[in-house]
């Protein structure tokens, strides 16, 4: 494998790094999350009309870029290291491949070209708190239990005599679900007899739909609980045969992989800064950074970095690898954080610094698609390293 970046990749690269460094430092951030939407539209805006960001690894005939995963997660490295807030990751890594990858054509041709130049954004309804699951980061998603399962709680969706569908349940970690123009429903249909789960495309304006803002821990990243009462729905597909569970598998291990990269250029902005200020910091007339103790403490961190960008850059070319490359920048992204927190002494600890943004991606990053030690036990069980039927290993 050729791990070596084109520089078309690397203009990608360059370009949103300079943007992103003018018009979304702490400051911007903290004031982009407190509009209403969560995020500046008029920079989500550029990001679509100069870079084509949201339809980056659409294909060209729906009007994306027709670029891969590994431009995809190059961008996802560079809003991760800005900790930038925007319907980046739900529309263009969760909802858009699901419908490129089940709608029919005429859903396709409807949907992909509004997505990819930012006209409509979209994101992936789960209901609980199963969204790692039903993307198979942390068990399998066959059985379709985290969509309702059947019995009181999630969404059902019940198919009327004239053909339409009929959504009632909810969601309450809905990834901005409180401004996403187009949602990706996740329903138990077919009673206990027939169970399976399905995805239905709602609209926004769609009648008996409620959408609530939440107040999260991680601001950056906006949640809203999505409430559907008898709401109608199309369902995403030519019918109910649709491969649900692989399509949302396939997503996931890419979604795993930007995920890791933004936790990679998160730790890496964290380390930067509190390097920065080491630097700048003196105690007993010399500044802290020239201390053995923080020296040690800093370079530990820096390997351990580095080594979960080579996972995540290995992630974009073999998504298989995102889970635990995911587990690996989380890891990174946690220490980094820490570090950040306590190297800046007494201001670092208070919750207006900015080294909490990274400490709350973090941990929030850790509660939606995580726990880490979940991420490595299901990628250990699916390279069969707990199979009993295996051979034994010697040392």
């Amino acid at each position: 494998m050729d791990a070596a970046f084109t520089a078309e990749q690397d203009e990608i690269r360059r370009t949103l790094h300079e943007l992103l460094a003018k018009h979304c430092g702490p400051q911007d951030v903290k004031s982009a999350v407190r509009t209403p939407v969560g995020h500046d539209g008029a920079l989500w805006g550029r990001l679509a009309a100069e870079l084509g960001l949201p339809g980056l690894a659409l294909p060209e005939e729906y009007g994306g870029v027709g670029c891969t995963t590994a431009e995809l997660v190059l961008a996802c490295e560079e809003t991760g290291r800005a900790l930038l807030p925007s319907p980046l990751f739900a529309t263009a890594v969760l909802a858009a491949p699901l419908i490129a990858a089940l709608g029919t054509e005429a859903q396709k041709r409807a949907l992909l070209p509004l997505i990819a130049r930012g006209e409509r954004t979209a994101t992936l309804a789960v209901p609980g708190t199963g969204l790692a699951l039903a993307l198979g980061l942390t068990g399998a998603n066959a059985d379709g239990d985290w969509a309702g399962g059947g019995r009181a709680g999630g969404v059902q969706g019940r198919r009327m005599p004239d053909g339409t569908w009929r959504l009632y349940g909810e969601a309450d970690q809905v990834l901005d679900g409180h401004s996403a123009r187009l949602l990706l429903v996740a329903a138990h249909t077919g009673g206990f007899a027939r169970s399976r789960a399905l995805l239905f495309v709602v609209s926004a304006e769609a009648a008996g739909l409620r959408r609530t803002r939440r107040t999260t821990l991680d601001e950056t990243r906006t949640q809203a609980r999505v409430q559907l009462r008898d709401v109608e729905a199309e369902l995403l597909g030519e019918d109910e045969s649709v491969d649900v569970h692989g399509a949302l598998g396939a997503t996931g291990r890419t979604a795993a992989a930007c995920l890791a990269a933004e936790a990679v250029g998160a730790a890496g902005e964290a380390l930067e800064r509190t390097v920065a200020y080491v630097k700048e910091r003196e105690q007993f007339g010399r500044a802290i950074g020239s201390f053995q103790a923080v020296k040690h403490r800093l370079a530990d961190l820096y390997v351990q970095v580095q080594a979960a960008r080579s996972a995540a850059y290995y992630a974009a070319w073999d998504p298989g690898a995102g889970a635990l490359a995911l587990a690996q920048g989380l890891d990174a992204l946690r220490a980094a954080a820490s570090e950040a927190v306590q190297l800046h002494g007494g201001i670092g600890f208070t919750w207006e610094h900015e080294a909490h943004l990274y400490f709350k991606r973090a941990a929030s990053d850790e509660l939606l698609f995580g726990p880490v030690h979940r991420l490595r036990g299901h990628a250990a069980e699916l390279a069969g390293l707990f199979d009993p039927a295996a051979p034994e290993v010697r040392a």
